[in-house]
């Protein structure tokens, strides 16, 4: 499994996607938006879209997030 899209639209550069994955899959292109670079080392974790203020990203919408452990 892996992120499934970044919607380029929505995605306002913020930064906080990068911040939240523990393996480093995303980061920044060119124009300072979000991407996948390193797919097969994703997760799955659901962090990255969890976190997004704006909803610009979409994880493997077939499985559920694992809760976090607080």
């Amino acid at each position: 499994m892996t992120i499934k899209r970044i919607d380029r639209e929505l995605c306002d550069s913020c930064g906080i996607c990068l911040d939240s994955c523990p393996d480093d899959v995303i980061r920044f292109d060119g124009e300072d938006k979000a991407v996948i670079v390193y797919p097969a080392d994703c997760q799955t974790c659901f962090l990255c879209e969890e976190d997004c203020p704006r909803a610009a990203i979409e994880v493997a919408p077939e499985i559920l997030p694992v809760p976090r452990p607080y």
